[in-house]
């Protein structure tokens, strides 16, 4: 298990490179690096920061009347 890369996939395909560039992004302005040597809490918190930029993307979206 230790060193196995993730078998999610993303629900929008071609999608990757910018979920990446958000988890970098994210990872950089919390002073984070991101690695299979860290910690599963240093590496969450950049996944709980993603999700939580998402859905205020998403909420913004909807308050706009555009579709997501």
């Amino acid at each position: 298990m230790a060193g196995e890369r993730s078998s999610n996939t993303p629900a929008v395909q071609g999608s990757e490179r910018a979920l990446d560039q958000l988890k970098y992004e994210i990872a950089n302005e919390l002073g984070a690096t991101l690695g299979g040597d860290r910690s599963s809490r240093e590496n969450g918190t950049v996944g709980g920061y993603m999700t939580k930029r998402m859905v205020q993307f998403a909420e913004q979206q909807l308050k706009n009347g555009q579709k997501i």
